[in-house]
């Protein structure tokens, strides 16, 4: 405990300095541009206090906890050398963050209101419901899939750019056919995936996977995988709103 004590010390100061261009910016067009002093001053030195603990203790949690747990279990199953058990790993990360991803909760719930009064969906907590969640396992499902292709991929070694630029234009086209109403919340979809669970843990695998294989480099095949995680949902969004 007194070995991490530095450490926690060290992620609030590196907290502090992210977050002080954002002070800097907004306290300078509040006071400089618009000349007005800042409302519930109190309340707004209050709330920036607790994000600075809520990202300290966040961004230190990641380094003790799920970096290590990632990139340990990464190496467990290279050495274990189930590719069965690995692609089952991969998929089930992927699918389990994503569903559990505050982010996508937020815009599911969102997108299922804005659906209801456009007429898409019945305005009904039932329907509402279904919606939202249906578009939650459609997205977790394509980031599981996204995660076990990535993890394919770093195993055979393929080269990341062909298989981006394949998808993306395979959501070029699917936009072309899609309903108007789906595109942006589909492309809303590839951003909110990436988020603070699933980033972690996706990155701590790939990483640790690539470090744990003879003959790969974990710079250039570690990496990646977020691509991916982005990249589906925008797919399986677009078809979703097609089947409804």
């Amino acid at each position: 405990m007194k070995k991490s004590l530095p450490g926690l010390a060290r992620s609030m100061l590196d907290s502090l300095r992210d977050l002080a261009p954002i002070i800097a910016v907004i306290a300078f067009f509040q006071l400089a541009v618009l000349q007005q002093p800042l409302p519930n001053l109190f309340e707004l030195l209050a709330g920036t206090l607790l994000v600075v603990m809520g990202l300290t203790f966040f961004v230190f949690g990641l380094e003790m906890g799920l970096f290590p747990i990632g990139e340990s279990m990464a190496h467990a199953f290279a050495r274990k050398g189930s590719l069965f058990w690995l692609l089952a790993f991969a998929f089930a990360l992927g699918f389990g963050t994503t569903v559990a991803e505050p982010a996508l909760i937020a815009v599911a719930e969102e997108a299922a209101e804005v659906a209801a009064a456009g007429g898409m969906i019945e305005n009904r907590p039932e329907a509402l419901d279904d919606y939202a969640l249906g578009l939650r396992l459609t997205v977790a499902v394509s980031v599981g899939i996204a995660i076990l292709v990535g993890v394919f991929r770093i195993l055979k070694g393929w080269p990341i750019q062909y298989i981006i630029i394949g998808g993306y234009v395979g959501v070029m086209v699917m936009t072309l056919f899609a309903p108007e109403e789906i595109v942006g919340i589909a492309y809303d979809s590839g951003g909110v995936t990436t988020s603070t669970i699933t980033v972690p843990l996706v990155t701590a695998l790939g990483v640790g996977l690539a470090s744990s294989i003879r003959g790969r480099n974990p710079m250039v095949d570690g990496f990646g995988l977020i691509a991916f995680a982005s990249l589906t949902p925008m797919m399986f969004v677009m078809a979703y709103g097609m089947l409804i």
